[in-house]
């Protein structure tokens, strides 16, 4: 048992963050209004984040920043900007999703301490050491793995030094977190922007099995499992809810603290967790964490479930004994709103007063008398003395006026200067304004927990390098072992995309690949546990010239076998520092730019040498990939929980329909995950005339995934004519519009 564990809380606004303090947490997450995946939080500002971190530090709690959402080109000037300010603070991680990031991070701002983000969906062996070599100090586990596979991953984790983290309570989301896609592929407001409308949360028409919110999850809770992830060397445990409010947050934690440190001293838990019902739930399940996922975890409303917890705890069935429930529950809010209220009332995050006083004489080394005195803030005094000593100058002396001027900078977001003192100091006396500026970063450093002043950093000017070869080629993505005639008549690149899952053991895919060497392997998203083992070995037993994945555990294998490998379309690239990430670090060949970008975010990245881009101008838009069952809520299921067999054998498909008359298809492919797509196809011929100079590569999808059991265009047909529109045959336009009747190409003009 390890218990150097750490409690990380949420903190959405300054209450909830100081809730979250005074309740125990060791660290707190929390957020600025740019560059974080939670819009609807209230957020901090810069001046309350630096704060923040000193409030928490007099209470040995670190502070977390969360810059966990997908970078676009034109914002890595504000962003440096940013990194420039955060680096000379205390701040003690950032939490990053971006491949961008990390490259921009390592390089430039080695200091800070990188946190990957849980939008990375981190569930196997490779990808632990992959994040590693970016720069990740540790890694947050995707929310649907169970015990065994959180086992597996944190003794990965300790292998390369790098810690976990596991979300032990909060908002589950139905789908894999970073592969939910269903609000950009309509307005632009990604999930991997921080702008996530919650379809999941959606009322829908009723379904064929009675539910109206059929993919609405209950919460996730691990407040019994604690002892297990213990066991298991989970270094962090980490509470969901940037947009809950000080309440919540202090009821939570304070919950949690509790339950923590009384098993760690007694071995037992002694909490029985009746006080998270009495703030906001929507109900619990740890079905994930049991790898016990089942119609349970559903619950057919999004709201509150704290009122109906307290109606069935008391039995109440009559008007009265109901009503009577709710204004108990109501009492019992009340008393914790007020008790958290005044427990925090006292904790300040303003600015703390600075005087400084200057003395000395000729001869003598000037000394400077720092003091900082506050509310809630014990005065400190520090004093520095300049190496060389006063002396007389016609030039310049260093009066009240000159001095302010010097050392205006400590008027910043921590501090507020106060006027300064020369009454101790001789008139007509310097020292070097050199010596002078050493003095006052000294200060600074004093300041600032001893940690010295960071250079500003300035961004080279990226190279945009040139298009290898002329033209753009066209490729194809098959998945059916029927479609492989289709390379008689083509000479397009051909992508055999591999399932999500497999028997244990299985070795189909080996003889398969080596059999049909033009086949270049397209490796899924998500490869958990024994698929990922099996993934793996096809990698290492086949050998390939060149793959395609979209997983990074794959991609850090491939470049450890010396195997050309691209980034798929899922992992999501929306910039120039990202390819240069994968280039750099694993010596990435191309990849392919994201469907989620517009033409004005894509036409500035920065094309690394020797490197090829591609783009996706046709497939099925993928909404949500999820590791639940879509069926059990919509058309039913017979099983009562999803088993080992269900991944490889389970083919259905049906469709869901919003309030505003919007249907969605729900597909599951033999040996793939349960996904949602919309009901229209993704055709973009509009970036073959804007953007072709930029591509490499257009693909098509030909899987015929996601397109449930609607007819789909004729293959041959489909190949001929993109072939004719890459060749500049305009009349190919006519011919695929009519072929692809079901069509959109919004998220090429929304974007980000």
């Amino acid at each position: 048992m390890n218990p150097n564990i750490e409690l990380l809380a949420p903190g959405g606004d300054v209450d909830a963050i100081k809730a979250a303090i005074i309740a125990g947490a060791d660290a707190v997450y929390c957020g600025l209004d740019t560059f974080n995946a939670r819009n609807r939080a209230s957020n901090i500002s810069f001046d309350e984040l630096i704060g923040i971190i000193r409030l928490a530090h007099q209470y040995e709690c670190q502070i977390f920043l969360t810059l966990n959402i997908v970078i676009l080109e034109r914002e890595f000037k504000a962003l440096t900007k940013l990194l420039n300010k955060l680096v000379n603070t205390t701040l003690d991680g950032v939490i990053v999703q971006d491949l961008g990031m990390f490259n921009l991070l390592t390089k430039h701002f080695p200091t800070l301490d990188i946190h990957a983000s849980t939008q990375l969906t981190t569930h196997n062996a490779g990808q632990i050491p992959f994040l590693k070599k970016l720069g990740a100090s540790r890694v947050n586990l995707s929310r649907e793995l169970n015990l065994r596979e959180i086992n597996t991953l944190t003794a990965i984790g300790r292998e390369h030094d790098t810690l976990t983290e596991v979300f032990v309570h909060g908002s589950l989301c139905v789908a894999f977190s970073g592969l939910c896609y269903s609000t950009s592929a309509s307005v632009g407001n990604s999930g991997n922007r921080g702008r996530c409308s919650q379809a999941c949360r959606e009322e829908y028409e009723t379904t064929e099995s009675g539910n109206n919110f059929p993919l609405n999850i209950k919460d996730n809770s691990a407040f019994f499992d604690l002892p297990a992830l213990i066991e298991a060397g989970v270094h962090s445990f980490k509470v969901e809810g940037r947009i809950k409010g000080s309440s919540y947050v202090h009821t939570v934690i304070d919950s949690f603290r509790k339950q923590i440190d009384g098993f760690l001293k007694t071995g037992e838990l002694l909490e029985d967790g009746e006080r998270l019902y009495k703030v906001f739930n929507r109900d619990f399940t740890n079905s994930f964490l049991k790898g016990d996922l089942n119609q349970s975890m559903f619950i057919d409303n999004p709201r509150d479930n704290s009122k109906d917890h307290a109606i069935n705890k008391s039995n109440a069935i009559s008007v009265v004994q109901i009503f009577d429930a709710k204004q108990e529950l109501h009492q019992e809010k009340s008393i914790i709103n007020a008790t958290v209220d005044d427990k925090i009332k006292h904790l300040s995050i303003e600015k703390v007063p600075l005087t400084l006083s200057f003395s000395g004489k000729q001869g003598t080394p000037l000394t400077l008398t720092v003091t900082t005195e506050g509310f809630s803030v014990e005065q400190q005094t520090y004093t520095v003395v300049s190496d060389s000593n006063l002396r007389q100058s016609d030039k310049f002396n260093f009066d009240a006026e000159l001095l302010e001027h010097r050392f205006k900078s400590l008027n910043n977001a921590g501090y507020n200067l106060q006027p300064i003192h020369t009454d101790e100091l001789e008139s007509g006396l310097c020292i070097t304004y050199k010596e002078l500026t050493q003095i006052k970063n000294k200060v600074s450093a004093l300041l600032n927990e001893s940690q010295e002043v960071v250079a500003e950093v300035t961004l080279p000017k990226l190279v945009k390098h040139e298009k290898a070869e002329s033209g753009t080629k066209l490729s194809i993505l098959i998945c059916d072992e029927a479609d492989i005639k289709l390379a008689n008549t083509t000479d397009a690149d051909i992508y055999f995309k591999l399932p999500d899952a497999y028997k244990r053991g299985c070795t189909k895919y080996i003889d398969f690949l080596k059999q049909n060497p033009r086949l270049i392997p397209w490796f899924p998203s998500v490869l958990i546990g024994k698929d990922y083992d099996v993934a793996l070995n096809i990698l290492q037993q086949v050998k390939p010239e060149l793959i395609v994945t979209n997983n990074t555990g794959i991609a850090y294998e491939a470049h450890k076998l010396g195997i050309k490998w691209i980034a798929g379309p899922f992992l999501n690239i929306t910039n120039s520092y990202a390819l240069m990430a994968m280039k750099e670090t694993f010596d990435c060949s191309g990849a392919f730019i994201s469907n989620e970008i517009n033409r004005q975010q894509i036409q500035n990245i920065a094309r690394p040498e020797n490197f090829k881009m591609m783009y996706s101008i046709y497939h099925p838009i993928l909404l949500m990939v999820s590791r639940q069952c879509f069926f059990q809520q919509s058309v039913g299921c017979e099983k009562p929980r999803i088993d080992n067999g269900c991944m490889l054998s389970c083919d259905k498909s049906t469709s869901i329909t919003n309030l505003k008359g919007d249907s969605f298809a729900i597909d599951k492919q033999k040996a793939g995950y349960p996904s949602i797509y919309n009901q229209d196809q993704f055709l973009n011929m509009e970036i073959i005339n804007d953007l072709s100079h930029l591509f490499d590569n257009f693909m098509i999808d030909l899987t015929n995934i996601g397109a449930g059991d609607k007819t789909s265009p004729d293959k041959v047909e489909l190949i001929k004519q993109f072939e004719l529109l890459l060749e500049g045959k305009t009349e190919a336009e006519q011919s695929l519009n009519h072929l692809v009747e079901q069509r959109t190409n919004v998220q090429y003009h929304n974007g980000l």
